[in-house]
């Protein structure tokens, strides 16, 4: 069984900490608000960290799930962790931080002698449970390798994808469609209702249609419940494509879609939903509409 660190323990890394402790695996948590670590850490048995330098101190792999790119650098390139960290030690990155996060960690960590993984992935809670989780993986093969026997705990495939920062680039496509699937059911049901269906029979007709993807049956709640709880919220989606819009204008492709959308869901954190699911961009719709 290996040591594993966690940095970082909301919704997606205390999951990743249930799995974890299942197959045995002994845990050493951090989390910047210090009592979100120790629910954690009790319901898995855990070691509760009192810097991210101690959480790394000895650990095999070290996962970090923390809330965006800046915070992620900030703490996987202070320079007691750098200088706590052992040659070998992998450290892995399964939040979706940026490319450009991506490209600093690998330069940053390399005269440690640990080896960075980048490797965001697509799922949520309930999908990390099943073990049904996608790791999109990418920096030194062997390093991915070494992890995946661990990674597998909760994941159902860890996919090989070149350098560091190609995992993030796939994450940012991969959430490229959803975001914008999201908006898209979003403004469909606004459409829909306004003139006269019920919501619930046209999420039927949606999961009846040639549109039923896993996304739209697995947000049907979110869609349907404002008091079903938050999976993603709008803010962390606001954060997504603003890395997906910049991305894209750094290699020069087209995001049509992706820009009014980020602009769509600008005006629904603004208007104050941003702690709210990605699927109450819906319920904001139909206010502005008044619907």
């Amino acid at each position: 069984m290996a040591e594993v660190t966690l940095l970082g323990v909301g919704r997606m890394g205390s999951a990743m900490a249930r799995k974890l402790a299942e197959e045995g695996h002994r845990l050493t948590l951090w989390n910047r608000t210090a009592t979100s670590a120790a629910d954690v850490a009790a319901e898995v048995d855990g070691v509760i960290a009192a810097s991210p330098a101690d959480a790394v101190a000895g650990a095999d792999l070290v996962i970090s799930m923390l809330s965006s790119g800046d915070v992620t650098r900030e703490v996987l390139l202070r320079e007691d962790l750098l200088r706590a960290l052992r040659h070998g030690t992998v450290v892995c990155d399964m939040a979706t931080s940026g490319v450009d996060t991506a490209h600093a960690l690998a330069r940053g960590l390399e005269p440690t002698g640990a080896l960075f993984v980048d490797a965001p992935v697509s799922g949520s809670v309930p999908t990390i449970a099943a073990g049904q989780l996608l790791v999109m993986a990418s920096g030194d093969e062997e390093a991915v390798r070494s992890a995946e026997p661990v990674l597998l705990a909760f994941a159902k495939r860890v996919a090989y994808l070149g350098p560091a920062g190609a995992g993030q680039a796939m994450k940012l496509a991969v959430n490229l469609i959803v975001h914008t699937l999201n908006a898209a059911v979003s403004e469909a049901l606004t459409m829909v209702t306004s003139a006269g269906v019920d919501a619930a029979t046209a999420y039927d007709i949606f999961m009846d249609s040639v549109v039923a993807a896993p996304f739209v049956a697995y947000k049907r709640a979110a869609f349907l419940d404002a008091d079903t709880p938050v999976a993603m919220s709008l803010s962390l989606t606001d954060k997504d494509l603003g890395l997906i819009t910049g991305f894209a204008r750094h290699q020069q492709v087209p995001a049509l879609v992706a820009e009014a959308v980020r602009e769509e869901v600008a005006r629904a954190v603004a208007a104050g939903r941003g702690d709210e699911d990605m699927a109450a961009l819906a319920r904001y719709l139909g206010d502005e509409t008044g619907r």
